[in-house]
């Protein structure tokens, strides 16, 4: 488990960043927090680190959001507004899940039991610019993300 303070969303969006760019095919990111705690800000920066083509915007209404044209393909799940982990099957996510691209799932912790056994959780803890970024790998996989999380 790694501890991560952020001063500013760019140093949060850095963080993503160094994740983004050390992912590899199948790596599942599962983001908590509460509205406001920079799930999205970190992902955004997931993706500059996979230097996907598409900009990376909060998926909320969507759901799902595909972005393409990078080093791997990454998949941005939002489970806030699902009722029920039928919902789920429905999109798809859990094929998604099982791939070769990076799938990084906001509000993770109201269906932890689609992720698969190794992923690496980060819970976010904050508003405005000050952040707390907790980075736990759940398997040998993911360690090396956790590790690299502050670069």
């Amino acid at each position: 488990m790694r501890t991560l303070h952020t001063y500013s969303a760019e140093q949060t969006r850095a963080v993503g960043r160094a994740l983004g760019e050390r992912a590899q095919p199948g790596t599942v990111i599962a983001l908590e927090g509460d509205l406001g705690a920079g799930k999205t800000v970190l992902a955004k920066g997931i993706g500059d680190g996979l230097a996907v083509a598409t900009r990376v915007t909060s998926p909320t209404f969507i759901l799902l959001a595909s972005h393409g044209g990078g080093r791997l393909p990454l998949w941005h799940a939002d489970l806030y507004r699902l009722g029920d982990a039928s919902e789920i099957e429905q999109l798809g996510l859990d094929e998604i899940l099982e791939g070769d691209g990076v799938v990084v799932v906001e509000w993770a912790e109201r269906f932890p039991e689609i992720l698969p056994t190794d992923h690496l959780r980060v819970k976010l803890d904050g508003d405005g610019d000050e952040r707390t970024l907790v980075l736990e790998a759940t398997g040998p996989r993911h360690r090396p993300l956790e590790e690299a999380g502050g670069a």
